[in-house]
């Protein structure tokens, strides 16, 4: 039996958490590592992670404290842990904290390494066009994400699945591959394979100014980005309710799908960012295709479908978003 220091914060890492924690048989979970209570909604109270809120779920003992601090080594050799097992704690780990744990820290990544090392390689894969992705479990080093891997797994993404749906299927499938990897390495029978060299994409963390739409672009550019920030940090683009409106207001789009070729209802000749609203549909211009709204949330208003949003916004001839 392995003992765990298991290190996560976000909803992604909690199917990991509970996969280990179960499995009594191969691994003793002795301590939870998570990052402090953040403020969260409207009310900006202090929320505990889903990692945090998991743990306490299952009656491990929870660690808030910065591995940059002097007093993390003690704490961290205190908990017993023989291994370290990393999915998306949000901190970086130094080359003491590494060392501190007879087995080594291993992170559950979802790329398949060395393609998308980073922040962001969920989003990064969908907005890429990729039509394959995984996840990897890799001996964490100084490196960012350039350690030995110990397995991969790799699955097909969804021609219309968004960043959330594409992270939430590799959270639940990755939780498998790490159990198995640390069971593997604790028993010996899994040997590190070093990560090829060369220049390879980099997943850097998309912003909201990265995530705003521009329509002189061709429609499947506007449908991928689109799904790659989907539900976070949102595409979004500026809103003109009339051509001559004089402030814009901003529209975040979470679901849209490109024309097809026998779509008898799309129209044709819109212009890059023109708007096109029917009964039924809502059309932006792009520079080929035009590209059917679908779910949309119109600052300071509730997320609904595009129709029902447009029938309600009285949009007039000439708007337009850019």
């Amino acid at each position: 039996m392995v003992r765990v220091l298991f290190a996560g914060t976000p909803e992604a890492a909690v199917p990991s958490l509970r996969k280990l924690a179960h499995d009594t048989e191969h691994f003793d979970v002795v301590a939870v590592l998570t990052r402090p209570d953040a403020p969260a909604g409207r009310g900006r109270k202090l929320m505990p992670s889903p990692v945090k809120q998991a743990a306490l779920e299952l009656g491990l003992p929870v660690m808030e404290c910065d591995p940059s601090e002097e007093t993390f080594l003690a704490a961290l050799k205190a908990t017993g842990a023989e291994a370290g097992a990393v999915v998306a704690y949000g901190r970086l780990l130094k080359e003491p904290v590494l060392d501190a744990l007879p087995l080594g820290w291993y992170n559950l990544h979802f790329s398949l390494l060395p393609q998308w090392r980073g922040a962001a390689p969920v989003q990064r894969a969908i907005w890429a066009g990729e039509s394959l992705t995984g996840a990897s479990v890799f001996r964490i080093t100084k490196g960012m994400d350039e350690g030995p891997v110990l397995a991969q797994s790799t699955v097909e993404i969804g021609a219309h699945e968004n960043a959330g749906e594409l992270l939430e299927r590799l959270a639940q499938d990755g939780a498998n591959l790490l159990a198995a990897s640390l069971q593997g390495m604790a028993e010996g029978q899994i040997q590190p394979v070093e990560q090829p060299q060369g220049a390879y994409e980099v997943a850097a963390k998309i912003t909201h100014d990265d995530a705003r739409m521009h329509f002189n672009v061709p429609a499947f550019a506007l449908d991928r980005q689109i799904r790659a920030c989907t539900p976070n940090p949102g595409a979004w683009c500026q809103l003109h309710e009339a051509a001559d409106a004089l402030e814009p207001i901003q529209l975040h789009v979470s679901k849209a799908v490109v024309a097809g070729a026998d779509d008898e209802s799309a129209p044709h000749g819109l212009k890059p960012g023109e708007l096109k609203v029917t009964k039924h549909h809502v059309w932006g211009g792009t520079a080929t295709d035009a590209l059917e709204l679908l779910v949309v949330k119109a600052q300071g208003k509730k997320q609904m479908g595009a129709a029902e949003w447009a029938r309600g916004a009285h949009l007039t001839e000439g708007a337009f978003c850019d």
